[in-house]
């Protein structure tokens, strides 16, 4: 224990946590490196352009790993790690390095932090409703007829005509508010549901791709007290639902290499319901690993109340000797 109460961190040798760090480098950029290149070019693209322009993250900030508290990252404070985000010195048994403060991440987080950890219990504790067909997109272009389209530099595969069709002849049924809030003004209406930002955690379920996406958010919000592998796996997971989400639309992506999923189709709207159903237990899967990356944060606090089992240590890095060890993924 140290003078405060607290468990003392494990401390993680130079050698592992450095692999761990390349590790996780080499895997965001394997998802991004096409992107930066595009951007580069200023080429832009509809599926994955959306993860860092409509949730503000950035590539370079992805790619930073962090172990989460109640890791001393040994010799990290001779290193550029010194100068980032909520870390602090430490010292263990003589042997100094960098440990997240967690009392940093709570005070920066705040209320956002709060408020994410609410919407993932509650969205966990519904069953998933499939019945959406992704037709979120189509409502975003209902009643436009060429105007005011939410990706105007991409084609429609579809007539403006046969959208509207879709739409009448279909039940909407969005859940999540961020995507509502797209809705055209007569497409608005036709929902099962005005939904509103305060309604957002009676409404938010495990089916809805959107709401799996804003996991990837939640944990990039969480900076350093997010494990690097939760954020990695979140990101993947956003990728591959983005990409599900506009094969669903109305749009023309065949530029981009990408089939439709037509879900005006029985058929299309079987494919999206079979990948939502993989979905709820794979974005379930991901709130479950935030929540236990936020009671990880909120037991190494200096709020919280420790004993001597060391709450809140992975017991799989209480002692960590090897390279070939494996960052806690909460």
């Amino acid at each position: 224990m140290t003078a405060g109460g607290h468990p003392a961190p494990a401390v993680v040798p130079e050698e592992i946590w450095t692999a761990w760090a390349r590790r996780h480098r080499a895997a965001v950029d394997a998802l991004t490196t096409d992107h930066l290149e595009r951007r580069r070019r200023g080429e832009p693209h509809p599926v994955v352009d959306f993860l860092f322009t409509y949730y503000r993250t950035s590539v370079s900030t992805a790619g930073r790993w962090h172990p989460g508290p109640g890791l001393l990252l040994e010799g990290a404070h001779r290193t550029e790690r010194r100068t980032w985000r909520h870390y602090r010195h430490a010292q263990v048994d003589g042997r100094a390095g960098l440990v997240v403060d967690a009392d940093s991440v709570l005070s920066r987080g705040g209320e956002r932090l709060e408020r994410n950890r609410r919407i993932a219990e509650a969205t966990l504790s519904r069953p998933g409703a499939t019945g959406c067909f992704g037709l979120h997109e189509w409502a975003m272009l209902y009643g436009t007829r060429g105007k005011e389209i939410r990706h105007g530099t991409v084609p429609l595969r579809l007539s403006h005509e046969r959208i509207d069709e879709v739409v009448h002849a279909s039940t909407l049924r969005c859940t999540h508010f961020d995507a509502f809030r797209f809705f055209t003004e007569p497409a608005a209406p036709l929902n099962a549901h005005l939904l509103t930002r305060d309604d957002q955690p009676h409404r938010e379920q495990p089916a809805c791709l959107h709401a799996g996406m804003d996991v990837y958010a939640w944990v990039a919000a969480m900076e350093a007290g997010a494990p690097g592998e939760l954020l990695v796996d979140a990101l993947t997971a956003a990728f591959d639902a983005r990409e599900i989400d506009m094969r669903s639309s109305p749009y023309d992506l065949s530029r981009w290499g990408l089939e439709p999923i037509p879900v005006e189709t029985p058929a299309g709207r079987a494919t999206f319901v079979a990948f939502q159903r993989r979905w709820i237990a794979r974005s379930s899967a991901l709130r479950r690993r935030y929540l236990a990356a936020a009671a990880r944060v909120d037991a190494w606090s200096s709020g919280a109340s420790h004993g001597d089992d060391q709450t809140g240590v992975a017991p799989n890095v209480r002692s960590a000797t090897s390279a070939t060890m494996r960052p806690n993924s909460a």
